[in-house]
């Protein structure tokens, strides 16, 4: 670190060109100008001929995008990924046990929610921050409820190699901080939620809900146990509502938010489609790790590389005077940090999530510009190195 004679830290020369590193919700694609959105359909009512045929090619485009098999089912559901998992949990699930899988504080919320549904034969599967639970200990006869990537944690799925061909259970994915970002088997799982906000950098409040034909099977031949709110009735008279996976919502969506994700999905498009976003999350994961693997002060949270997000890049500090505080004093001067790189405008918003433990969350996903990250890392060495000058100054 170079510093002043007077072993003040110099501060570096480039700052990245955005700041927002935001884990959610996530930067504009580059280039993103609010003039671009097509206005003419606010005002109007959703269920218009024109406006909805706005929403019924917003699902088309996005599961072409996507590239999600052909005979499974997608619609826009209230809630963000939130609202649409949770409309699966409770209609889908009842009919057999449950394995839980919990490795972040978002895995964790679903199983207090599985666990409020009174299931017959829950089993919940945990593992610390950092690590993944034991995948071999999941029966194929239960049904599975899972996120795909940790955004709290920063530890994802490698793969689903562990779930096998002879399921009969359902498997439910949260994939809010994954879809669009890194590839996904869609052909092991059933059930898959995400939202606008993150990869896609698209507005929030509205979510994605993707079912294969088995999810859809669930529905039709099962009728749990519980009373289901309006905004969770995905079924007609004992049938799939078709409506809602044709552009015919639960409720009032934004249109103005709508027009958001079409332009979204043109950008995604213009740069070459899933391949493309892929690519460029990837290349800011490298950023990442390579700043990491020469530093002496940082690490991943995730142990493992192969489990490591690339979007919700979570990193912890290992040095070893840093380690022997106490996790509150650690918190403390994480903080202080985040102050000092906010004020300078070189990132907003890359605090760890309030249970995870103190560090840093960078998003990396496709609407990031891998030069911003290249920019960002001197600025976090700097960082670290002032919160250790004033600690000497102190003493």
């Amino acid at each position: 670190m170079n510093a002043k004679a007077s072993g003040f830290p110099v501060q570096p020369r480039v700052r990245p060109q955005d700041p927002r590193f935001s884990s959610g919700p996530c930067k504009k694609f580059p280039g993103w100008d609010i003039t671009r959105l097509n206005t003419s359909f606010l005002g109007r009512s959703h269920r218009a001929k024109t406006p909805k045929t706005r929403l019924s090619s917003a699902i088309e485009r996005s599961h072409a995008l996507l590239d999600l098999p052909a005979d499974w089912k997608l619609g826009i559901v209230p809630g963000s990924d939130t609202g649409a998992l949770e409309i699966a949990l409770w209609s889908m699930l009842g009919e057999r046990p449950v394995d839980a899988l919990v490795w972040d504080s978002f895995s964790s919320d679903w199983a207090k929610d599985l666990d409020a549904l009174d299931l017959p034969g829950l089993t919940v599967h945990r593992a610390d921050y950092g690590d993944l639970p034991d995948l071999s200990q999941i029966q194929p006869d239960h049904d599975i409820v899972f996120v795909y990537n940790g955004t709290t944690s920063g530890v994802r799925l490698p793969n689903l190699d562990w779930l096998g061909s002879d399921r009969t259970g359902l498997a439910i994915c949260d994939a809010t901080s994954a879809a669009f970002a890194m590839p996904i088997d869609f052909g092991k799982l059933d059930v898959v939620t995400w939202s606008w906000q993150k990869v896609l950098g698209s507005e929030a409040a509205h979510g994605m809900l993707a079912l294969s034909p088995r999810a859809v099977e669930r529905l039709e031949t099962y009728a749990p146990p519980r009373p289901l709110p309006k905004l969770f009735k995905l079924t007609k008279n004992g049938k799939l509502n078709q409506g809602i996976f044709s552009g015919a919502t639960i409720n009032t969506p934004s249109m103005l938010a709508l027009e958001d994700l079409h332009v979204s999905l043109d950008w995604a498009e213009s740069i070459g489609g899933l391949p493309a976003l892929w690519r460029r999350t990837r290349d800011n994961f490298d950023c990442i790790d390579e700043w990491v693997r020469q530093s002496s002060w940082i690490g991943w949270l995730a142990s493992e590389p192969a489990t490591r997000s690339p979007t919700s890049m979570c990193l912890q500090i290992v040095d070893s005077g840093f380690s022997a505080l106490a996790r509150d004093e650690q918190q403390v001067a994480i903080n202080t940090m985040l102050g000092w790189l906010e004020q300078e405008n070189c990132a907003l918003d890359i605090g760890n999530y309030r249970s995870a433990p103190p560090g840093f969350r960078i998003w990396g996903g496709a609407t990031i510009e891998t030069s911003d990250l290249a920019a960002l890392t001197p600025w976090l060495d700097w960082a670290f190195a002032n919160y250790q000058y004033q600690n000497q100054e102190r003493k």
